[in-house]
């Protein structure tokens, strides 16, 4: 287990990494249990990504999510964290409104859900002038470019991004225009080693990355893919450090086994009546119910 090095995480605290050259630690979760294990082993940002969707809610992709949904998953997620900073994930649709509509939803990560700070994809003149209004309304903001799961359908599917030179200049130009709109962190989605390594020489703010090489200031993956709980396609980028799929199946099989065989539950899983007191109280039962002989 990681020893804590601050009561709690905050903004300072993570450009204060970034200048020390000290790596940021960062997870998704979706609930207490897990939220309060990745707190206790010392992650320093629990993301509650949209990709709750699709790890949690059965959703093939992420659009379908809702705020009701986030904030329900971030309040449990916010109740478990002691040092850990929480970011809620803004869900798609709930930032593509009117200015003040978009700053509603954020705000009530924060007001009703008790996170930190929220996160929102893309770098669009429109999505800078959104994130230049939430940091005004107090809310901080980690930003996000490359691969943005929200746009998969203007992009195609889930790809790397940032391999072509117009491409890459857009996604290092984003992240630029993301500090300097007030961004505390960005978050670099599936690009190119070399890109990511640019952009976080570049940036005075910590860059998260997921699929992005080894020179981001920090790193983040989905629990669920880290632990082994998913199965199926796996990106390149995904290390598992755990079999909890095959872990979980083989625990219900035995439990299948053992209660057919009546090997579950055995007299230690069992409550008894005192030997006294046992056979008159039953014999009392069958008299009272008329299961006993007259």
């Amino acid at each position: 287990m990681v020893q804590p090095s601050v009561e709690r995480v905050s903004i300072p605290y993570l450009h204060e990494l970034k200048k020390k050259k000290e790596k940021i630690t960062a997870l998704t979760a979706y609930d207490y249990p897990t939220a309060k294990i990745l707190d206790d082993c010392g992650v320093d940002i629990i993301l509650v990504g949209d990709s709750l969707g699709m790890v949690m809610l059965g959703y093939e992709t992420t659009l379908p999510v809702t705020m009701d949904e986030m904030i329900h998953h971030t309040k449990a997620v916010t109740r478990a964290r002691k040092r850990a900073m929480v970011i809620g994930d803004m869900p798609y649709l709930s930032f593509h409104l009117s200015l003040k509509d978009s700053v509603m939803n954020a705000a009530r990560f924060i007001k009703e859900a008790g996170a930190d700070g929220v996160k929102l994809e893309g770098a669009s003149p429109q999505r800078l002038i959104l994130v230049e209004a939430l940091v005004e309304a107090e809310i901080p903001v980690m930003g996000h470019v490359g691969l943005t799961p929200q746009s998969i359908r203007k992009i195609g599917g889930f790809k790397v991004q940032g391999t072509e030179e117009e491409k890459a200049e857009a996604i290092y130009r984003g992240a630029l225009e993301l500090e300097k709109a007030g961004a505390f962190a960005v978050v670099l989605e599936s690009v190119p080693q070399e890109l990511a390594r640019e952009i976080t020489r570049s940036l005075k703010i910590p860059t998260i990355g997921i699929g992005a090489g080894p020179d981001c200031d920090g790193q983040i993956l989905v629990i669920h893919d880290l632990l082994g709980f998913t199965t199926g396609y796996m990106p390149k980028f995904v290390k598992r450090y755990a079999d909890l799929a095959g872990i979980i199946s083989q625990a219900v099989n035995d439990y299948i086994n053992d209660v057919k065989q009546n090997r579950y539950p055995e007299d230690q899983h069992s409550y008894h009546l005192k030997k006294e007191k046992a056979g008159p109280f039953l014999q009392r039962l069958r008299k009272k119910f008329g299961q006993g002989k007259s």
